[in-house]
Parts: C-alpha cells; structure tokens; sequence
C-alpha cells in the first residue's frame, strides 16, 4: 500500500490472469451532428498510464465508463470510444452494448489475458448515478450481476471522484482487491505536493466562472496557510470587485445576477475582510469596444462595456508574482481567452508559470482548453483532469470516493 496515499495502488496487486474491473472517465466532447469524438485525451490518458500496464501484466481488462448524462446531448454510446481507444493501444478493444445483463457477464467471462473489453455507458442504467456509501451501492443490482466475474477493481476516474456513484465505490466492498490506477495515483500526488506539501512562495490563480468553488477554495488554502497569495481573474475578479463595493457597470453586473453570483456576496465579503491582504484583484480591466479591446483603470469603473480580461498592467504584476514562486495552482483563464485580444492575461500566467523552478499545476476544462489553444499544454508540470473534483480536493483536501475506498484498499 502506498504509505503516502493511504490506499493501494497497482504495485500493491497482482493482476496477471485475473479479471480486473477498471472504472476509468472516458466523457469526452462530442460532435452531435457526427457523433465524433472531438477531443480523445482523457481516452488516451487511460490508456497509456493504466491499461496498457494492465495489457502488458496479462491482466484481463474489463472497462466502465460514461459519456454525458441523461437529456445532455452527448449522452451517448460507448462505441465510438472503443473504436478510439482501439487505435491508440494498437489491439482490438472489444465492446458490449450492455452494462450487467448476460451479453455483458458472456463478454467477461470469455475474456483472454491481456484483452480489453469496453462495457456501454453505465449512465444508460438509471441506477447508477444514485448517492451512496459503498456498502448500500454494493447491494445494487449492477454490483450483485457482475461483482462475482471481478477478481481486482480498480478506480481511475479522478474527474469523477466527487460522486459516490455505484460504478466508483459499489464494488469495494465484495471484490477481494481494490486499488487506485496511476491516473487517479498521479492526481492524488501532485495535489498532495500542492495542498499539503507546497513549497513556498504558493500561489493559487482562481479566474473563469466558477466564483462559489473560488470562494471556499480561497478561505481554505489561504486560513491554513497553504497558499501566500490568491490572484483572481475573469468572473470571479469581477465578483471580488463588486463585493469591495467597486461598480463594475450595470451590464457586468447583470452577468453575475443570471449566473445567480450575487448571492455569495456575503461570504466573499467576509472572506475579503479576513483575508484581504493575501487576495489580489485586477488594478485595471480589458473591455470589448466593439470588437476592439481597451484597458481601463479600476478608478474609470462603472463602465458601459463588457470586461472580457483583467489588464495587461495587473496580468504583467501576476506575471512578476508567480515567476518567483515555488508552487502555482491554476484554475480558470483571466478572460474570454477564446477571442485574441482577451487572451493576453491569460497568456502571461501560462508564461510566468512555465518557468524554471516552478512547480505548476492546473486543472478544470476552460483552464485546460486555453493551456491547448495558447500552446502550454504540454509546458505545465501537471495537467489535472478534473474540474468539480479539482476544486473539492483543493477546498477541501480529500474526496468522497477516495475516503469510501480506503475502507477497503487495504484488505
């Protein structure tokens, strides 16, 4: 058992010849009108750090995964995916277009040494996205089917480690093995280094949209001393503004009434009297002239037009900010990094942070999507794959699926 993570991970398990269940996250982007996948990094990052290990221990690989959720657009079949991870692992992936029932339990119980099979999207049953402890998950009807095929579960899936469904947690307690694969391995050292373990200077970078995550990871890393500074951009800049009272302009503020932010006004302001000195906000702001970017000192504020990213004098303050840390923490772009002129800020963390001597992490979809666009992706110390589970872990230092596996990661 890794001593440093507290669970087992795939050197803790001897796999060879054995039935391994692996709950991987495949949700990847999809193109509705083509149902191609759009992006297959999360697909390729399963299958270059766990299951080709497990291809090459002889293991016999059995996969779960889901795609969107029910009523979304890209709820749909796995298919596709196993065509995918196919070509990327170079041998033919199997798949089934059943979860539990008897051409599933068939397609396992046939499986050679180090084949592959791809189950459908275990969204498809409605039994699977219900939350619970293991122990209730592993009395379900999915865990009672297949639990007696499974000789190892592994759980790998890190973007959905926020949620005690049944496919993350049911299976712990029936199947005689558990452990982490080294996705969910990589994940949980490199957050460890930058929540528990962070060299000093450390600098959180909270921006993009999600304001109330924002918050609590703020007051959490900054009350028990785990970052120096918060730097804040995009939205959740404008938020921070607004709760000092700075009025950013009716049509800016209109933004942050229909995302329903006005409501976490009370505790931003708390946080900022509490914390005040350790969280920066912009100085200046870039609004959209038609079309046309103009930066504007915070004193010229109210404004008539959209802030679309924080200025290039305050992005150049960040910059000398974290060029002289020892550990960076990014969630969430300073602006609508999509369109050129907004990408500027953006553009001068992914800079700053990709310098010698700085332990790098970031993580979240808009954060990951710009890191790809402005070509930093693979400049980065560690690329997290999760967005909900990232803030969790962050704010709050552990996972519900992790807590759930540990019971039984150490049998």
């Amino acid at each position: 058992m890794s001593k440093n993570l507290g669970i087992k991970t795939l050197d803790d398990v001897l796999v060879e010849n054995k039935t391994v269940l692996v709950r991987v996250d495949f949700n990847s982007p999809i193109d509705p009108t083509t149902g191609k996948i759009l992006d297959d990094s999360r697909i390729r990052m399963h299958a270059e750090k766990t299951i080709r290990e497990l291809v090459n221990k002889k293991a016999k690989t059995v996969l779960m995964a889901h795609q969107g959720r029910k009523g979304s657009q890209d709820f749909v079949s796995l298919q596709e995916h196993a065509k995918v991870l196919s070509s990327i692992l170079g041998l033919n992936v199997k798949f089934v277009d059943d979860i539990f029932g008897e051409k599933a339990k068939n397609a396992i119980s046939n499986l050679s040494p180090g084949e592959v099979l791809l189950l459908e999207n275990v969204r498809f049953w409605d039994g699977e996205t219900k939350k619970a402890p293991a122990e209730e998950h592993a009395k379900s009807e999915m865990v009672r089917e297949l639990a007696p095929l499974i000789d190892v579960y592994v759980v790998d899936a890190f973007a959905a480690a926020h949620r005690l469904h049944v496919s993350m947690v049911g299976f712990a307690p029936v199947v005689k093995e558990v452990a982490i694969g080294r996705v969910m391995e990589a994940e949980l050292t490199a957050l460890k280094k930058v929540r528990e373990q962070p060299e000093h200077p450390c600098v959180y970078i909270l921006g993009g949209a999600k304001a109330e995550d924002a918050a609590d990871v703020a007051k959490a890393v900054l009350s028990q001393g785990i970052a120096d500074t918060v730097l804040t951009g995009g939205l959740v800049a404008n938020l921070f503004l607004y709760a000092k009272e700075i009025n950013i302009g009716d049509v800016n503020i209109e933004v942050l009434a229909k995302k329903g932010f006005l409501d976490l006004l009370p505790k931003i302001k708390e946080l900022l009297e509490e914390y005040g000195d350790n969280i920066l906000l912009p100085q200046d702001l870039a609004v959209d002239i038609q079309g046309k970017r103009k930066d504007i000192p915070i004193e010229e504020l109210p404004t008539e037009y959209l802030i679309k990213d924080i200025g290039e004098k305050t992005a150049n303050d960040y910059g000398k900010i974290i060029s002289t840390s020892k550990t960076v923490v990014m969630n969430g772009p300073m602006g609508i990094y999509e369109e050129e002129p907004f990408s500027i800020a953006t553009r001068i963390m992914f800079e700053a942070m990709t310098k010698n001597g700085v332990f790098s992490l970031i993580g979240g979809g808009h954060t990951l999507a710009a890191a790809k666009k402005l070509g930093f992706i693979d400049k980065v110390s560690f690329v997290s794959s999760g967005g909900g589970a990232l803030m969790e872990y962050l704010s709050k230092g552990k996972l519900p699926v992790i807590e759930e596996l540990k019971k039984y990661g150490g049998k």
